[in-house]
C-alpha cells in the first residue's frame, strides 16, 4: 500500500506527465512536418532549438524558462496582469517545465515516422482530388501514427523523470509541484528518509519501464493494423 506522501506524489507525477504530453502534441507535429517537408529557411537553426533541451543541462533549461515566465520577466509578468496566469510555484509551471525538455524527443519520433511514409500516397491522394489538408488528414496522419505514439509515450516518460527544469523554475513545493523525482530527491535531504527515497526510485522505475514497454506494444499493434509488419 502506499503512503499519502507516496500516493500525492505518484498521482501529481501522472498529471504533470500528462498535461505534458498533451501540450506537446500539436506543435511537435507542426515542427516534425516543418523540418521534414519544408524548404523553410534557417531550418538548420530550428532542429537546433528545438533539439536543445536534449544537450543543455536541465538546470539551465529552468533558469531560462524561470527570466522567461517568471513573474518579473517581462513575458511572465504580462500573463500576471493580463490573464492572472502564474507559472512558477505551480502544477503548471511543472507541466511546461516537463513539456519542454520531452518536446524535443516526441518531435524525434514524429520526424522519423513521417519520413518513412511514402511520398507517393500522397501524390495519388492529390491526383484524386483531395486538397493538401484532406491528404494530410486522411493518408499522412495515419500512416504517422505509430511514430505519434511512440512519441507521446516518450514523451510521457520522459516527463515522470524531469528533475531539473522542474525544481529551477516551478521550485519543489509540496502538493504543487513535487513530483516523484523531487520527491525522491527531498527523501535522500531528510533524515531517515533512505527507506522512502528506495520505495520512491521503485516506484519510478516501474512507471518509466512500463511507459516504454507500452510504447513498443503499441507502436507494433499499430504498424500491424497498418498493414506494415
Amino acid at each position: 500500500m502506499l503512503t499519502d506522501l507516496e500516493r500525492e506524489a505518484l498521482c501529481l507525477s501522472l498529471q504533470v506527465a500528462a498535461w505534458a504530453t498533451l501540450l506537446c502534441l500539436p506543435p511537435a507535429i507542426g515542427v516534425a512536418w516543418l523540418l521534414s517537408r519544408s524548404r523553410l529557411p534557417g531550418k538548420a537553426l530550428l532542429e537546433a532549438l528545438v533539439h536543445a533541451p536534449l544537450v543543455l543541462p536541465p538546470v539551465v533549461v529552468g533558469y531560462l524558462l524561470l527570466i522567461t515566465l517568471g513573474t518579473r520577466a517581462p513575458l511572465g509578468r504580462w500573463l500576471h496582469q493580463q490573464f492572472d496566469i502564474q507559472l512558477i510555484f505551480t502544477t503548471e509551471g511543472a507541466v511546461v517545465a516537463a513539456a519542454v525538455m520531452a518536446f524535443p524527443l516526441m518531435v524525434r519520433a514524429i520526424r522519423l515516422s513521417l519520413e518513412a511514409v511514402d511520398r507517393g500516397l500522397e501524390v495519388a491522394a492529390r491526383t484524386l482530388g483531395a486538397g493538401r489538408w484532406d491528404a494530410f488528414a486522411t493518408v499522412t496522419l495515419p500512416l504517422m501514427l505509430p511514430g505519434i505514439l511512440s512519441g507521446c509515450m516518450m514523451a510521457f516518460a520522459a516527463s515522470l523523470g524531469e528533475f531539473g527544469a522542474t525544481i529551477t523554475f516551478a521550485s519543489n513545493v509540496e502538493g504543487e509541484t513535487r513530483t516523484l523525482p523531487l520527491a525522491i530527491y527531498t527523501a535522500t535531504q531528510t533524515p531517515d528518509g533512505d527507506a522512502l527515497a528506495l520505495r520512491l526510485v521503485a516506484l519510478s522505475m516501474a512507471l518509466a519501464l512500463g511507459a516504454l514497454v507500452l510504447s513498443g506494444l503499441l507502436e507494433r499493434r499499430t504498424r500491424r493494423w497498418l498493414g506494415r509488419a
